[in-house]
C-alpha cells in the first residue's frame, strides 16, 4: 500500500478505536488468568474453581450481551462518541471497584457490570472506523484495530502473572481512564451527521426481526463469528484440563496458554484484512480462516502425548486460524445501512462472546457425563458447522459504499 495511504489509514480514529480494543481484551483475558489465585483468595474450593470461573465468565458475557445492546442502539441515535466515552466510563469505574471486591456474589456483579461497559467498545469503534475510512483502505483499518486490539491479551498475561490479582483489575482501570483522555479530540462520521438530518428510523433493534431477509443477514453476522469464541472460551480458557485429557506430558499454564493463542490472533487478525484486501472478498478470507481452524480443532483433541512446547506451539495456531475476527465485525458493519450499523456492529460481536456463557457451562456439564475430549469435540461440531453455514447466502461487502440506510 502506498506510504500516502498508510497515512491516511493511521489517524486518529483508528488509533484510539484500537486502543479502547487494546482495553477490552485486557480485560476479558486477565479473568481467565487470575481466576484460580483471585477465587482462592475469595475462599472457593479448589475443585470448584472450574465451575465458579464458568458461571462468572458466562455473567460477564450475559453483561456484555445485554450491554451490547444497549451501547449499539445508542450509537445508532445519539452518535458513535456518545458510546466510547460512555462504555469506558463504566468499565474502568467497575474495575478498578473489583480491586476492592470482598466475596463472590461482589465479584458476579462487578463482572456483570464490567462486561456491560466493555460492551460498546469494539463495535462502535469498528463502526466509527469504517465509516470514517475510505472504502478502499477499509479493511486494513478495522484489521489493525483488531491486531493491535489483541495484543491487550499479552500484556494482561504479564501483568496477571506477575502483579497480585487485585492490583491486576485496578490495572485495566486506570488503562480506562488513560484511554478516556485520548478520545477527546476524536469527531464522530459525517455518515452519522447526515443521517441525523433525515426521517429515517434510527437505533431501532426491532427492526432487524420486522423483515425475513433482514433477520437472517442479521444471524449470518452472528453465527460466522462462533469459531473464534469456542476456540478461545472453550479449547483455550480450558487448555489445562483438555491438555491433561490428552496426556501432554507437563503443565500447562492458563495464562501462557492464552498468550500464545492471543498472539497468534493478533497475526491472524491483521493477515485475514490484507488477504481479504488481496482476494477483494470478505467471504473467501472468512471461509479460509474457518478451514484452518477445523484443522486446529481436530489436532488439539486428536494428538496425544504432546510436550508442553507444542501445546503452546498449537494454541498460536489456533489463534491465527481464529484471527478473523477483524473481518468478521467489519462485515457486520458492512452488512447493514447507517441507521442500523452501531446498533449490529456492537450485537453481532458480543452475542457471539454472549455464546460463551452457552459453551463453558456446557463444556464443564459434558465432560462429566462424556469426557473432556468428547465433550470440546462435540461443541466443535456445533460452531463450526454453524459458522459454516452463515456463509452461504452472505452478501459479499468488499468495496461497498457504506452511506446508505434501511
Amino acid at each position: 500500500m502506498p506510504q500516502s495511504s498508510w497515512k491516511n489509514v493511521l489517524n486518529l480514529t483508528v488509533i484510539v478505536a484500537a486502543l479502547g480494543y487494546f482495553v477490552d481484551i485486557f480485560d476479558l483475558v486477565l479473568f481467565p488468568i487470575v481466576r484460580i489465585p483471585s477465587l482462592l483468595s475469595l475462599g472457593v474450593p479448589a475443585g470448584d474453581i472450574d465451575r465458579v470461573f464458568a458461571l462468572l465468565n458466562a455473567t460477564q458475557m450475559i453483561g456484555m450481551l445485554l450491554g451490547g445492546i444497549f451501547w449499539g442502539v445508542l450509537g445508532d441515535k445519539k452518535g458513535r462518541l456518545s458510546v466510547l466515552f460512555g462504555s469506558i466510563t463504566l468499565y474502568s469505574l467497575a474495575n478498578i471497584a473489583n480491586a476492592f471486591v470482598p466475596n463472590i456474589p461482589a465479584f458476579y456483579l462487578l463482572r456483570f457490570v464490567a462486561g456491560f461497559g466493555l460492551a460498546g467498545e469494539l463495535g462502535v469503534a469498528i463502526t466509527l472506523v469504517s465509516e470514517v475510512l475510505p472504502k478502499e483502505t477499509r479493511g486494513i483499518g478495522t484489521a489493525i484495530v483488531a491486531s493491535v486490539g489483541v495484543t491487550g491479551a499479552v500484556v494482561a498475561a504479564l501483568v496477571g502473572n506477575e502483579l497480585p490479582w487485585r492490583w491486576a483489575f485496578g490495572v485495566g482501570g486506570v488503562l480506562g481512564l488513560l484511554l478516556l483522555l485520548l478520545r477527546i479530540k476524536v469527531t464522530d462520521s459525517g455518515m452519522f451527521e447526515r443521517m441525523q438530518h433525515t426521517q429515517v428510523s434510527q437505533g431501532n433493534f426491532f427492526m432487524l426481526f420486522q423483515s425475513r431477509e433482514r433477520f437472517l443477514r442479521y444471524m449470518r453476522c452472528i453465527f460466522v463469528g462462533l469459531p473464534i469464541w469456542y476456540v478461545v472460551g472453550v479449547l483455550v480458557h480450558f487448555s489445562p484440563t483438555i491438555a491433561k485429557a490428552s496426556g501432554v506430558t507437563g503443565v500447562i499454564v492458563p495464562g501462557t496458554a492464552i498468550a500464545c493463542c492471543y498472539a497468534g490472533l493478533a497475526v491472524g487478525d491483521f493477515g485475514s484484512g490484507i488477504i481479504s484486501q488481496w482476494l477483494k472478498s470478505r467471504r473467501r478470507a472468512i471461509a479460509l480462516f474457518q478451514g484452518l481452524a477445523a484443522v486446529g480443532v481436530v489436532a488439539v483433541l486428536s494428538l496425544r502425548g504432546l510436550s508442553p512446547m507444542a501445546y503452546y506451539i498449537l494454541c498460536v495456531y489456533l489463534g491465527i486460524a481464529g484471527g478473523y475476527w477483524a473481518v468478521f465485525v467489519t462485515v457486520a458493519s458492512e452488512q447493514f445501512g447507517t441507521n442500523l450499523r452501531a446498533t449490529v456492529t456492537t450485537t453481532a460481536p458480543n452475542f457471539v462472546r454472549g455464546f460463551v456463557a452457552i459453551l463453558q457451562p456446557a463444556f464443564v456439564f459434558l465432560s462429566f457425563r462424556i469426557g473432556v475430549v468428547a465433550s470440546a469435540a462435540s461443541l466443535g461440531i456445533i460452531a463450526l458447522t454453524l459458522g459454516g453455514l452463515s456463509l452461504v447466502g452472505m452478501r459479499e461487502t468488499h468495496g461497498r459504499d457504506l452511506d446508505f440506510t434501511e
